[in-house]
């Protein structure tokens, strides 16, 4: 299907811009970006201005990138799933609606039991733990309305951040943004499914090497740790503590990267 670019004010009534889409879906402009960048969700078309737009058939895709991650896949499952040739929308949609019946139904669940408690309660508190395991039990059933973090980390070049984590500690390489003089404005890794934004240094953001110290660290969960310390030592990483067996079933090591964050890199323990 052939798509053309109209003019900024002439926008087919079906077609809708990238700020438009993400204030009808709630889905950020960035992650739509992401997510062209990445193929995912790649525009049907764009104005003269450079615009992106999108069509229906890119809302039926958005909305099943969304009901997948929502269902539980990973970025990578949903890729290979969306160009699945016996996907239909009335399954999605069905199996969409199974979820959200069972959320509600743990929820009225929960509702029915404070309520009974409540009415039980009189004027004495004491031996109520069957009845607060009761209620714990379907608190941690309950669909956590959180979705999802995102870490946010200063560094004063960006760009040699960005290469730098992907390189040396292997995380997912993202997009990196330049302004309109070249200079790095905003980069983007992954550790698995989770974003961590590079924001440049300014007043107010200063990263760990011009502070003296550093406030907060990062873990990531590797498949194996020594594997993953010894491809760093390769690549030059500073090694703030060599890989040890922790008594938490955790096998573990910790590096400095080189504006001074510090990243700890963990596997389970067979």
């Amino acid at each position: 299907m052939e798509h053309t670019s109209p003019e900024d004010g002439e926008v087919d009534a079906r077609a809708w811009r990238v700020g438009r889409l993400a204030e009808l879906t709630g889905v950020t402009v960035r992650t739509l970006r992401y997510y062209d960048q990445t193929g995912l969700l790649r525009p049907s078309g764009q104005t003269s201005g450079g615009h992106r737009l999108y069509d229906q058939q890119n809302v039926t895709r958005l909305y099943r990138i969304l009901a997948l991650r929502r269902l539980g896949c990973s970025l990578a499952e949903v890729g290979s799933l969306l160009d699945d040739p016996e996907w239909d929308l009335r399954a999605m949609l069905t199996r969409h609606a199974m979820q959200t019946e069972r959320t509600i139904a743990t929820a009225t669940a929960l509702s029915a039991h404070l309520r009974r408690i409540l009415d039980e309660l009189g004027d004495s508190e004491a031996h109520q733990a069957e009845k607060m395991f009761a209620i714990m039990e379907e608190m941690s059933r309950l669909d956590t309305p959180i979705r999802a973090t995102t870490t946010l980390l200063v560094y004063d070049d960006l760009a040699a951040a960005h290469a730098y984590l992907s390189e040396t500690f292997g995380l997912g390489i993202g997009p990196l943004e330049l302004d309109a003089e070249g200079r790095a404005v905003h980069g983007e890794v992954f550790a698995g499914d989770h974003a961590i934004w590079l924001h440049p240094a300014g007043d107010g953001y200063q990263p760990p090497r011009r502070l003296g110290a550093a406030s907060s660290i990062v873990v990531v969960t590797v498949d194996d740790a020594d594997a993953h310390h010894a491809h760093a030592v390769r690549r030059g990483a500073e090694i703030i503590a060599p890989p040890i067996s922790q008594p938490y079933g955790l096998r573990e090591y910790g590096a400095r990267d080189p504006e001074g964050h510090l990243w700890y890199f963990q596997s389970p323990i067979d």
